[in-house]
């Protein structure tokens, strides 16, 4: 009697053991389920989210880039123009586009056969008109008198 009353305390510590390991395996179980399925949802709903921001900002992106166009187009067409608007006041057949480093050398009175002066100009539009570095370097040059004229002689 008393090896069979120990045997079914064994046999109980051994179910208790293995109802503990059991539960304890289901628990980790459920928890990593329950992790993976909601994860899932926020994973695909932040993706779905990505997705719908990428779009929008690349659209903003693409119509900035198109206004920006428009606006130097529109700034280089003016550039090319400029002599034959009411405002400018030297005869437009005087002028002579370079666009870089300025936009026009002006050479006042020459298509009447008289020479005035010689004058640099540089359109700017827009809201600030700010000279490039480029561009006062030789507003510099020229307001200190530094400027030349040379013959080059091709023999070739």
């Amino acid at each position: 009697m008393l090896f069979l009353a120990l045997l079914i305390v064994y046999l109980l510590v051994k179910y208790i053991k293995l109802k503990g390991r059991v539960e304890s395996r289901a628990k980790d179980l459920y928890e990593a389920w329950q992790t993976r399925e909601m994860e899932r949802p926020v994973s695909e709903k932040t993706d779905t989210l990505f997705r719908n921001w990428k779009l929008d900002e690349e659209k903003k992106i693409r119509q900035d880039a198109v206004k920006k166009s428009e606006a130097v187009i529109c700034g280089k067409v003016t550039e090319h123009l400029i002599p034959y608007f009411p405002d400018f006041e030297y005869n437009p057949k005087d002028a002579r586009f370079l666009g870089t480093p300025v936009d026009f050398i002006v050479f006042d009175g020459l298509s009447e056969g008289e020479m005035n002066k010689v004058v640099f100009v540089e359109v700017k539009s827009g809201k600030t008109g700010a000279l490039s570095r480029r561009e006062k370097l030789v507003r510099e040059c020229i307001n200190r008198g530094r400027v030349s004229y040379e013959i080059i002689h091709n023999r070739g």
